[in-house]
């Protein structure tokens, strides 16, 4: 006897499947399995900035996208664009100082003079990304939608960059 939950929504229901001697396929006890919802696709805002360190743009696009017409207003996307621009515009310019220091010493300190670079952008990342929660909680939630900071290959290069879903 073994169980299958089918998906998280379904959690607390447990499905019985026994395995008959004649078939291979297992047959269920229960009523038909639930069909897993169809997800929307993310929309990404990406970073429209001239300066990128390592991955994340210097600022985001503030333009609305047209897919979210009707789900959340102009003003209220535009307002929680800015916020993160804010943060960015805040915390970039002393990580983009740091890599460059970083980059003059690396010869000489074996690479180690990059680690306050690494250390500077994930607390940036993290910045961001208690920002976005906060404004998940605020309102998008409210709204069925969840904003995060992922990270996703670019379409021009190779390269990894971290936009906003």
């Amino acid at each position: 006897m073994s169980v299958l939950l089918p998906n998280m929504a379904d959690f607390d229901t447990i499905y019985e499947l026994e395995e008959e001697e004649e078939e291979s396929e297992p047959v269920v006890r229960s009523q038909e399995l639930p069909r897993p919802r169809d997800a929307p696709d993310p929309v990404a805002v990406r970073g429209a900035g001239h300066i990128t360190v390592f991955g994340l743009s210097n600022k985001f696009d503030t333009e609305f996208p047209s897919v979210l017409t009707g789900k959340v207003a102009p003003e209220e996307f535009k307002t929680s664009i800015g916020r993160v621009n804010a943060c960015l515009k805040k915390n970039l310019p002393v990580n983009v100082k740091w890599l460059l220091c970083g980059c003059l010493c690396c010869c000489c300190t074996l690479g180690c003079s990059l680690w306050p670079v690494v250390c500077l952008n994930k607390r940036t990342r993290r910045s961001i990304q208690k920002l976005l929660e906060w404004e998940n909680n605020r309102l998008y939630h409210k709204l069925g939608l969840h904003w995060k900071l992922s990270k996703r290959k670019c379409e021009t290069s190779n390269m990894m960059e971290y936009v906003s879903i």
